[in-house]
């Protein structure tokens, strides 16, 4: 091995790691508790080292934001792909977003809430954020119903999604009914 593929590995090791204990800290404490130099004293380098990987915490925030889409992206599929037909399907696909936003509070607002400085339905959107969404796309195209582009139907679904997810963490909504909710969300809006 060279020792420029050495470095390399190096700095993608570290980037790892400062993603990595960011998340962490995120999920344990919230993001106001992410901030460089609490990261660098907990893997134990220096600000500028970190600084050296990512301009500041809107850049740390979009590489967590990446990693879960890419977490979410596969937890999508595997839903679906355990579900025998369409419906079953979008209902899986439901309470795996729905599961995945509850698991994984502070990568979700990573994702969702905060500014990590990534374009959003724009021809420079990230391919991990594309990929969450064709996620999406690939069981709720074939319940959109005639006439009804899937593209469009596939971001009404989502944004449904989204208000359960974050009205159901925000203690606004009763948690008893979750399971109702998806129900009657595929009911209504799924025509399959």
């Amino acid at each position: 091995m060279s020792v420029q593929e050495r470095k390399e590995r190096e700095r993608a090791g570290r980037e790892r790691l400062i993603v990595a204990t960011a998340r962490e800290l995120a999920e344990q404490q919230g993001w106001d508790a992410v901030t460089t130099r609490r990261l660098a004293e907990r893997i134990e380098y220096s600000q500028p080292v970190l600084y050296s990987h990512f301009r500041g915490k809107r850049e740390i925030i979009g590489a967590v934001a990446l990693e879960g889409a890419a977490e979410m992206a596969v937890a999508l599929r595997a839903a679906a792909s355990t579900a025998d037909g369409p419906r079953a399907r979008v209902t899986a696909l439901a309470r795996a977003y729905l599961d995945f936003a509850e698991r994984n509070p502070a990568v979700y607002d990573a994702i969702f809430q905060l500014d990590g400085g990534l374009p959003f339905a724009d021809e420079d959107t990230p391919e991990p954020l594309k990929d969450a969404f064709a996620a999406l796309l690939e069981s709720l195209g074939e319940v959109a119903g005639d006439g009804v582009h899937p593209a469009l139907f596939t971001e009404v679904f989502w944004a449904a999604l989204h208000g359960l997810a974050t009205l159901t963490r925000a203690g606004r909504l009763p948690p008893g009914d979750a399971e109702r909710r998806v129900e009657l969300l595929v009911a209504r809006l799924a025509k399959a």
